[in-house]
């Protein structure tokens, strides 16, 4: 892991933090291996429950760096748009699909400036808290690129297809209130990443199997037809049935004390 990221594992939750506060945490080729790195890594982690995603300083990401666009020593080509076996994401669409991969849950603390491909990152995970203060933009068309960081996957059901035009075409900065009404954010927060934190931490306290289940489920049911996904939450149930950790959840409440889960 190079020194963008700082990444800490304690009480089965892990931080995972952009670092490079001076600028904006903004997303270099060393801040997208490092992206890719933590997901592989934390992947293995039977440990981690769940992940707060944030950033170092006052603000989450302003987006790609210019130099990855301009530096004539960096050359994007098609082999860097290939996917990374065996995701069916590329480098730069993992940074943002890398944490829909996982199988715990991503909550995601954001404050100041948010665009660009900080926003792409920030829909790969499964929840978003807000600062009030916080500003987005899809900025893309900007730079006379399209938004290619995932967002066609992890988009499609947290905004209206019309909305994401209008924000896309126009690459206008929005707030904190209207990304909240847009479904972009899940909520406002005095303290984001307390609020991640303490979400995660909830998380973290319930069955491992039963928290990724409700992931799986919903990140999967909803483009299935209708007899797939009855299905599929039939499947879930019973893998998780008479299970060693549903069981001690159910004796655990039962005798009224905190439950010990096995990893």
């Amino acid at each position: 892991m190079n020194d963008r990221l700082k990444v800490n594992i304690e009480g089965h939750v892990a931080d995972v933090m952009l670092n490079r506060p001076e600028k904006y945490n903004a997303l270099d080729l060393q801040m997208f291996e490092a992206l890719n790195e933590a997901a592989d890594n934390l992947s293995k982690e039977r440990s981690v429950r769940a992940i707060v995603l944030h950033g170092a300083g006052d603000h989450f990401c302003a987006g790609i760096d210019v130099s990855v666009l301009t530096d004539p020593d960096v050359s994007i080509d098609a082999s860097m748009l290939a996917p990374i076996a065996p995701s069916a994401a590329n480098l730069f669409q993992r940074a943002a699909y890398g944490w829909r991969e996982l199988k715990v849950p991503v909550i995601c603390a954001l404050r100041g400036t948010t665009f660009g491909g900080g926003l792409q990152v920030a829909l790969g995970a499964d929840l978003r808290y807000s600062a009030a203060d916080g500003q987005f933009s899809i900025m893309e068309s900007k730079w006379g690129i399209i938004p290619d960081m995932a967002i066609s996957a992890t988009a499609r059901h947290v905004v209206r297809p019309d909305h994401l035009k209008e924000l896309a075409w126009s690459a206008r900065i929005f707030d904190a209130a209207e990304a909240r009404d847009l479904g972009i954010i899940t909520a406002i927060q005095d303290d984001p990443l307390a609020a991640a934190h303490k979400v995660a931490q909830a998380c973290a306290a319930k069955s491992p199997e039963a928290i990724r289940g409700i992931k799986k489920l919903v990140n999967e049911a909803w483009h299935l037809s209708e007899p797939e996904a009855l299905a599929l939450e039939a499947k879930l149930q019973l893998g998780l049935l008479g299970a060693p950790n549903q069981a001690e959840a159910v004796l655990a409440n039962l005798e009224k004390r905190p439950p010990k889960f096995a990893d």
